[in-house]
């Protein structure tokens, strides 16, 4: 029944009645929009998790998802996560970390990680991106955190990138983080952890704003390193045009 249906028809009513219809209506459609949404959702997450499903049907026994968060900031790691989910795992909300609010990421990012088989993480400093370039070392921080896993993987699926130093299927997927569900989970964890991290130097370094700018190359950022220079945490190959 429409809205417009239902004033209708409260109206023909004496109040005790109306109220008493409108409250069971409300009920109904409050349970009707909740059921509409979880469906919604399960719908995303089945489409989110076919990259795994398929390479289940394949005969692949541990998938693992990988992500790197923070390849184009000014200062501080790249971070990269991999992350091997149990067969069939649905959390509602995963989804690219960039798409999920900060407050839900931390949430998620504990729950991701309690409820996988296995997990790691690996960040790369500063200094080996200035040495060996940042492509050089998401690639090198991916290969660790691959070999940190402790299930032996042999189906992984990855961001946008290939790696030459590891034994096992990769399926290498643009914009994986909205594609794969393990991806996506990898995202949220690095993306929560390296947040961690540049707020924590923010509390040394104050005038960098790295909690707010989380090391990206903001107006304001680029204003403190003119005017104070750069930290120790910062990618000098990166801000060569700054200084």
């Amino acid at each position: 029944m429409k809205i417009s249906q239902l004033k209708k028809e409260i109206q023909v009513l004496n109040p005790e009645e109306g109220l008493k219809l409108l409250n069971e209506y409300q009920n109904e459609l409050e349970t009707f929009k909740l059921k509409q949404l979880i469906e919604e959702e399960d719908r995303r997450l089945d489409i989110l998790s076919s990259y795994e499903n398929e390479m289940f049907l394949k005969g692949y026994k541990v998938i693992a998802g990988m992500d790197e968060v923070g390849r184009g900031p000014l200062a501080g790691p790249v971070v990269v996560a991999c992350v091997v989910l149990p067969r069939n795992y649905k959390m509602f909300g995963i989804n690219d970390s960039k798409k999920v609010p900060a407050s839900k990421r931390e949430i998620l990012s504990e729950i991701i990680k309690r409820d996988a088989i296995s997990y790691s993480i690996i960040e790369i400093d500063n200094r080996i991106i200035d040495e060996i370039n940042i492509l050089e070392a998401t690639k090198l921080a991916m290969e660790k955190a691959f070999n940190e896993i402790s299930k032996d993987i042999d189906c992984l699926l990855i961001d946008a990138v290939s790696l030459n130093n590891i034994k096992a299927k990769q399926i290498s997927l643009i914009k994986g983080d909205e594609k794969s569900i393990s991806i996506a989970a990898a995202s949220i964890i690095a993306k929560v952890y390296r947040d961690h991290m540049m707020i924590e130097y923010d509390k040394i370094f104050p005038e960098y704003h790295f909690a707010s700018n989380k090391g990206y190359g903001s107006s304001a950022h680029i204003e403190a390193i003119k005017k104070y220079g750069p930290t120790e945490i910062h990618r000098t190959t990166f801000i060569k045009n700054i200084v």
